[in-house]
Formats: C-alpha cells, structure tokens, sequence
C-alpha cells in the first residue's frame, strides 16, 4: 500500500508538471498570436503598392515607406556582414581549438557582458566613436557597425552551443579517416551545426530589424532614400517609434509594424529554406 500510495503521488506531481508546462507553453502561444493578429487586423488594410513604393512625405503622415524598407535592409546586412564571420569565428575558437582556460573565461564573461548591456549604451558609444570620432556622420555604416557590436555575443553564444551539441563522435571518426582539424570542422561539424549557427543569426537579424535606440543616435532618422553606406537612413523600426510616439500617424504606424512582422517571418523562413537545403546536399 505504501509503494503504490507513493507511486499515485508521484504520477498526481507528473501530470501536475505536464498542466503547468502546456499551460505555460499555450500562454506564451495565445500571446504572441494575439500580439501578431492584432497588429496584422490594424495594419494589413493600410499596405498597397503605393505604401510600399513611396518615400514618406509630411513627416510620415502621408507617402510610403520605401526609403525606411531600403535603409532597414542595408543597415542590418552591414551589422550581420560584420558579426557573422567574427562571431562564428570566435565560437568555433572557444568550441574546437581552446580547452577550458582562463582565456576562454574572460572571453565568454566579455560577450555575456556586452549581452547584457542596453541598447541605449550601444547607441551612446556608436554615436560617440563611429559617428564623431572616425567621422562617418549619421550614416548607414555607423548603425550597421553598432549593431554588430551589439548582436556580437549573440551569435558568439548561439553558434558556441551549436557546436557544442554535435558528437565529438563525429570529430573521432573523421580524424581516424585522415581528416585535418580544419577539415573534420568544415566537412563535419559545421554542417552539424549549421541550423543552430543560423538560429543564432535570425534571431541578431530580428533584433536588428527591430531595434530603436542604437539606430537612432548612429543612423540617425532622415526619410530621403539613402544613395551610399554615408547617407543617413531611418529604420522601419525608428519610423514606427516616431510615428506612434509622436501621434503623427498611428495608421501608417501600424502598416509599418504590419511590415515589420511580415519581414521577420519571411526571413525566418527564407533561412530555414536555405538551411534544409544546404543540409540536404550535404548529405
């Protein structure tokens, strides 16, 4: 009687923990459905071509978004041009050619720190260096370059515990058949690893796309189509914290934050596409 009494409390506790995690899980589900469907309602009957083709006009209350889609686009290939190799670099260094140091401890203790550190202080420090000490001005390259300051650890962390999940198995066989260091990780880790590495780097694209406050300071928020890597841009993201916070048009705000959602999902799947199918040739 008492191993079953004890048996009939622990399988009460389990499915206890079973409620409370799918509660906890649909929660977080109905959220961010609610949050997307919301958005979506308010501003999908605002886009049309001409939303979409025409540069903002009278401070955003009129006109497109063109230019702000162009300058989101061009800032945030400057930040993951510039983070991607670096980060995925360093990972690899911590993951595959380091064992447990003071060396590796003092570097993931950096990007945890600069992980932590808010948007804001990036923005103060890009506006600081890029914008006034190198002389970029409000520019394009200055916002892509502090944002890959600021999505660095990311990627550096996400791409570290990719690689980490892949079986030293697999590096074992591959040295035993002659293969490098530097092969086993190209020809076998990496692959392994590739959907976490590009996990890590949609979710710096994301935070990119919707960042406000580093862009602000560094790239500034002119509505004229940027012509260079020095033209200042604004961001779909700063368009809508201006649009919104301001009042001047909270129609054309949500069209924006319409955008904004469509854009991110597109490129998750985009990404994911590539990723199956790089995967898939490998094999």
């Amino acid at each position: 009687m008492g191993l079953n009494a004890k048996n009939k409390k622990a399988r009460s506790k389990e499915r206890a923990a079973k409620i409370l995690i799918w509660s906890a899980a649909v929660s977080v589900m109905a959220v961010l459905f609610f949050i997307v469907v919301y958005i979506l309602v308010k501003g999908l009957p605002v886009v049309s071509i001409g939303f979409l083709t025409e540069i903002p006009s009278n401070m955003g209350r009129s006109g497109g978004i063109s230019s702000t889609i162009v300058g989101t686009v061009l800032i945030t290939l400057v930040a993951v041009a510039i983070a991607a190799p670096f980060g995925i670099g360093t990972a690899f260094y911590l993951a595959e050619y380091t064992r447990e140091s003071i060396v590796t401890r003092i570097i993931r203790f950096c990007a945890e720190s600069l992980a932590g550190i808010p948007s804001i202080v990036y923005g103060l420090f890009g506006f600081i260096f890029f914008v006034i000490y190198l002389g970029f001005g409000y520019s394009v390259l200055s916002g892509g370059l502090t944002l890959a300051f600021m999505i660095l650890p990311t990627i550096i962390r996400t791409s570290e515990e990719a690689i980490k999940t892949v079986p030293n198995i697999y590096r074992e066989v591959s040295m035993s058949l002659g293969a490098s260091k530097w092969q086993t990780i190209y020809k076998v880790v990496f692959p392994s690893a590739l959907r976490g590495i590009a996990n890590g780097i949609v979710l710096s694209i994301g935070r990119s796309i919707a960042e406000t406050a580093a862009v602000i300071y560094t790239a500034g928020s002119v509505l004229r189509m940027p012509s260079s890597m020095f033209s200042s841009s604004r961001t779909m993201a700063v368009h809508f914290f201006i649009l919104a916070s301001e009042g001047i048009s909270m129609e054309n705000a949500f069209g924006t934050a319409a955008l904004l959602v469509i854009l991110i999902f597109f490129i998750n799947v985009v990404v994911n596409m590539l990723v199956n199918r790089f995967i898939a040739k490998g094999r």
